[in-house]
């Protein structure tokens, strides 16, 4: 377990890029520029989606915890994201507003409320900035182009082309080996696809294909290929080069190997010097994904009594890079863990307010065990270890708990105060109902306590108030 301070260890992460843990080394000694890969709005998000931005969140307050100031793009894909990873199948927004019995744009204004909700509700820190991929068609134009003029690609009677045999570091990120991709094993839609890497950048809308996002680029109706927006976005908002890059495991081999390619070959410039990638949240053995419907929504989770909060608790109980098993009793567990938390809290904020002296608030230096958990994220954002620190921290003040709330944000302060005021003058009351020996109005009292969330413990120190969940 880590023990050591804060300052003996920088901030450290597992780069993608090297296959090793390296110490973060940012390009400016403060600013930080991280792209982050969103989801694609066509349908309800579920906890699978939601578990990677609960991790991402993890590295932009470890990040600020260091004293660096990050900015974000978080891009929203509403056009191009087809039905495979790659050039195959329907648009998924096409897909999913056929299944809604709505517009593509309905569709794609729905879901991304629908997920800007839940990212709310789990406390994330909001990006410095929100790209919807249709804000950004001409950018994705004119970086086609520049790949056209450095000979990249090559057009076909479907769309624009990247050909990948033009960029000898193609197979370098995924550790692909091209030889052993079969002709149609990624793709198979274009039978003038010269290498089974290729990529669209561009698709042409067929004659009678009722598509509904249209663009018209070569005096042709088309749309952007997936991969293509990330690429034009971070030019536009971040520049040639970035920090820092996350994503899913999943993004590896296609999409983000995709973007590399796009970039690199545009402006001769390394993409990003760091890439994050989380694995995925499994349920009963099975990744959970939207095609294969067997993930819970944070609504669903929500009618089955836990707070998205819990589910958050949940994903930070283990490491990003880590594959996950979920269930509801292990979500059970959490949201026990962490009204355990709150109530550990709420014994400190009572002692330290009515009893200075007590030595459950000050009999320790409050920053050693927040350092220790400092020092535990900054080993690859090891929340792991950090919750096990925390557990073990005895005699910490509020400003333990008020730094663990900066770096996780689970919600434990709320509704504090509040029980303060609405317990205190029952307790006192309760406190002279046990003296005077009247136990049916002491029990009418915890009752009355019970109401209200609340419960009481008679402890050493007196009676204090605890959250019943």
């Amino acid at each position: 377990m880590a023990t050591q301070p804060i300052g003996y260890l920088k901030l450290h992460l597992y780069n993608t890029l090297s296959r090793k843990t390296e110490v973060f080394r940012p390009f400016y000694p403060q600013r930080v520029k991280v792209y982050t890969c969103g989801p694609t709005v066509y349908s309800s998000p579920h906890i699978g989606n939601f578990t990677a931005y609960i991790y991402w969140d993890l590295l932009i307050r470890t990040l600020k915890a260091n004293g660096y100031i990050p900015f974000r793009i978080l891009n929203l894909t509403d056009v191009g994201h087809l039905t495979s990873d790659a050039d195959d199948g329907e648009d998924k927004m096409e897909k999913g507003a056929k299944q809604a019995g709505l517009s593509v744009w309905e569709v794609a204004e729905h879901y991304t409320k629908e997920f800007l909700s839940g990212y709310e509700s789990l406390h994330l820190t909001p990006p410095d900035r929100l790209a919807k991929a249709t804000g950004y068609i001409a950018e994705d134009i004119k970086l086609i182009n520049v790949l056209t003029d450095k000979g990249y690609t090559y057009e076909t009677r479907d769309g624009i082309y990247y050909d990948t045999s033009k960029f000898p570091a193609y197979p370098d990120f995924a550790r692909l080996k091209l030889e052993s991709l079969k002709a149609g094993a990624r793709v198979e839609f274009s039978t003038e696809k010269r290498h089974a890497s290729d990529f669209a950048l561009w698709k042409f809308i067929q004659p009678g294909d009722t598509h509904a996002m249209r663009w018209d680029y070569l005096d042709r109706p088309g749309y952007p290929g997936w991969h293509i927006e990330c690429s034009s976005i971070i030019h536009a908002e971040l520049g040639e080069t970035i920090d820092i890059h996350t994503g899913g495991i999943d993004h590896i081999p296609v999409h983000h190997t995709n973007e590399i390619a796009q970039s690199e070959a545009a402006f001769d410039r390394q993409l990003a010097k760091y890439w994050l990638h989380c694995n995925h949240l499994t349920s009963e053995g099975q990744k959970i994904s939207k095609s294969l419907g067997n993930g819970y929504t944070l609504a669903e989770l929500s009618q089955k009594g836990f707070s998205p909060l819990d589910f958050k608790m949940w994903v930070l109980q283990g490491h990003y890079r880590s594959e996950r098993d979920f269930s509801l009793a292990n979500l059970e567990a959490a949201k026990i863990r962490r009204l355990k938390w709150r109530n550990r809290l709420a014994a400190c904020y009572q002692a330290q307010l009515f009893s200075k002296d007590s030595g459950v608030a000050n009999s320790q230096d409050p920053t050693t065990s927040l350092e220790q958990v400092k020092y535990a994220v900054n080993d690859d954002l090891n929340s792991a270890a950090a919750f096990a620190i925390i557990d073990q921290a005895d005699h910490v003040s509020l400003d333990f708990w008020q730094g663990i709330e900066d770096l996780f944000d689970l919600d434990l302060f709320t509704d504090i105060e509040a029980a303060q005021d609405f317990a205190l003058p029952i307790l006192e009351e309760r406190a002279i109902a046990r003296s005077e020996k009247d136990y049916q109005k002491s029990d009418q009292l915890r009752d009355q306590l019970a109401e209200h969330n609340l419960t009481v413990l008679d402890s050493p120190h007196g009676q204090i108030w605890q959250f019943l969940s």
